[in-house]
């Protein structure tokens, strides 16, 4: 059920998904439904958490092997594909709130940032600057996509040469975090002399 639910959010937009046109595509009545969930937030976590899993083993899938730019490139080129193929259930993932440490959207949203963890952990980020470093990756990336997703790219420029120079800029730039990070453990070692 979760799955034809994703499905149908895919094809008409998260916002416009109810328990009556999901009872419709399924070909039950919409009481029946709730033999299986709790709510319409219960349904909303559980599109999430799918969309959150499919985003860790498609991301994790398209890393293996790979490092620096091309693992950064194949993680957004992954997370962009899924924001394209599946807008309604990646929309299912914004803007919810875990209800403690072992909420399974909280589980699952640790396991769809973890394939960016070993992305930035390959650049050498500090632990120091881990959150910050995911948090400014899934913006851009999250950002660009969303935008093309939603027909907001209406100049005339490729697309896909515009994400490729957005890769290069974020590249460029978690190659200088950890530069100046290697940088500054050198200098502490050299004080401590």
């Amino acid at each position: 059920m979760v799955a034809a639910a994703a499905e149908l959010a895919d094809e008409i937009g998260f916002s416009e998904l109810t328990m009556g046109r999901l009872a419709e595509r399924l070909g039950v009545r919409a009481p029946s439904l709730y033999k299986h969930i709790t709510s319409q937030d219960d349904l909303h976590r559980r599109i999430a958490a799918l969309a959150f899993d499919q985003a860790a083993e498609a991301i994790g899938t398209a890393i293996q092997g790979r490092a620096g730019r091309d693992a950064l490139a194949a993680a957004a080129g992954a997370l962009r594909d899924l924001v394209l193929t599946h807008p309604g259930r990646y929309a299912a993932t914004l803007g919810l709130t875990p209800t403690g440490p072992d909420d399974p959207i909280m589980l699952a949203s640790l396991r769809g940032i973890g394939p960016f963890e070993a992305v930035l952990r390959g650049y050498d980020i500090g632990p120091q600057h881990m959150t910050h470093a995911l948090r400014a990756v899934r913006s851009v990336f999250h950002g660009f996509a969303h935008l093309q997703a939603s027909g907001g790219f209406q100049l005339s420029t490729d697309v896909g040469e515009s994400f490729e120079y957005l890769i290069d800029l974020v590249d460029s730039g978690l190659r200088a975090t950890a530069a100046k990070d290697s940088t500054a453990v050198v200098d502490a070692g050299d004080h401590r002399r």
